[in-house]
């Protein structure tokens, strides 16, 4: 029996997920938890098989989390449900440690096949994400500018990218809007960009934001 815990914020979500799971022979949702503090909390404790994580989680991102997992538990696997598109985040995920990265969009089969393959210590990647790691590697050049980024700075890259304020983003990100303004100053010292409407054109033409 795989021993589920599920990650995320919103309920409804949860619920979902627990329902797509509910009939699956040998998976088992046996935690819960709605922020990255708890997730922490209940891995340190708890004895489960896999985390279903989730990459936005309030107090800390899922990045931070799955680092801490990491620590915590070496070899606990951690499949990412996101809803961002995995040119976002999934490369970043599996560097960090994750075992598989997967949208939020996915057909309840595949995120099945994904518990099930990632629940055994292996890697789970989508057709579409492998080929985009083969084509990278194939790319013999230095990396983007936004790769440069720290995985906050990303984090609040794709926010700024998407439309939002430095209060909203310091409202989804629970920090400080002074720490927000500090991380969009170094984001565009470290891209070489002057104004946040540079920094969405970048975003968009190179498929960072929907």
């Amino acid at each position: 029996m795989i021993k589920l815990l599920i990650a995320d914020d919103h309920t409804i979500v949860r619920e979902g997920l627990k329902q797509i799971l509910a009939d699956t022979p040998n998976i088992s949702v046996v935690g819960e938890a709605n922020s990255g503090q708890e997730v922490i909390k209940k891995v340190a404790v708890g004895n489960f098989d896999l985390v279903l994580l989730d990459i936005s989680l309030p107090g800390m991102s899922g990045l931070d989390v799955l680092k801490q997992i990491r620590l915590l538990k070496p070899d606990l696997p951690v499949l990412i449900l996101s809803m961002y598109p995995e040119e976002q985040y999934a490369i970043r995920s599996l560097k960090a440690g994750a075992s598989g990265y997967l949208t939020k969009e996915s057909a309840p089969e595949e995120l099945i096949r994904a518990i099930r393959k990632v629940a055994t210590g292996r890697k789970y990647i989508t057709e579409s994400l492998a080929e985009k790691i083969l084509i990278d590697w194939d790319k013999d050049k230095g990396k983007a500018p936004h790769e440069m980024l720290s995985d906050r700075e990303y984090q609040v890259f794709c926010l700024i990218a998407s439309g939002k304020t430095v209060k909203e983003i310091s409202k989804v990100l629970s920090l400080s809007t002074k720490t927000v303004s500090t991380h969009r100053a170094r984001i565009l010292k470290k891209m070489h960009m002057r104004n946040s409407a540079q920094l969405m054109h970048y975003a968009i033409r190179h498929n960072l934001v929907e």
